[in-house]
């Protein structure tokens, strides 16, 4: 998609449609399978275990730990809300991975929380400018303010593992 296709900073460019959730998941377990010391956050939606339709989690990357993202509002909501306190152990997950200088930022995605200057976009600033790897995911919607964001210098890839392992590999060979 990006005609830079070693830029550091990557994103998978994705629509509803796409499961980029799980191509992050496999992305992530096939590198940590070949031993490259990931940091970072994924989000699993686990709303089909615990009977939530907002239920969702993170993982850290470097140690394994999940830790519930959503937060309880009570059986009558229909909101579904981001847990601040969670939001805030995410970025020190990612900043204690840049600090033992993970070979890999994996941030689950640049999403409206990102968007709107909050989340963990100074997070993903903080990789970028450390000169670790980053990925994440962005969707459509979002695609103008993540350029604007990286002053267009990352990577736009499409949804599939197999594209993104082709861009480590790329960005492996030439560095």
């Amino acid at each position: 998609m990006s005609d830079d296709a070693l830029a550091p900073i990557a994103a998978i460019v994705y629509r509803p449609t796409d499961h980029v959730e799980a191509i992050l998941v496999e992305v992530s377990r096939t590198l940590a399978a070949r031993g490259v010391r990931l940091g970072g956050v994924l989000q699993h939606d686990i709303a089909t275990v615990i009977d939530d339709p907002c239920a969702m989690e993170l993982e850290d990357l470097s140690n394994g730990e999940r830790f519930a993202l959503s937060q309880e509002l009570g059986s009558g909501s229909e909101a579904c809300r981001l847990d601040p306190a969670s939001l805030a152990q995410a970025a020190v997950a990612v900043r204690h991975a840049i600090e033992r200088n993970a070979e890999l930022i994996v941030i689950n995605k640049f999403g409206a929380q990102e968007v709107a200057g909050g989340g963990l976009r100074d997070e993903m600033g903080m990789a970028a400018v450390s000169g670790i790897p980053l990925l994440t995911a962005v969707g459509e919607r979002f695609l103008a303010e993540w350029q604007a964001f990286t002053d267009g210098a990352a990577t736009l890839i499409e949804p599939s593992a197999a594209k993104v392992l082709d861009w480590w590999e790329a960005l492996q060979r030439n560095n």
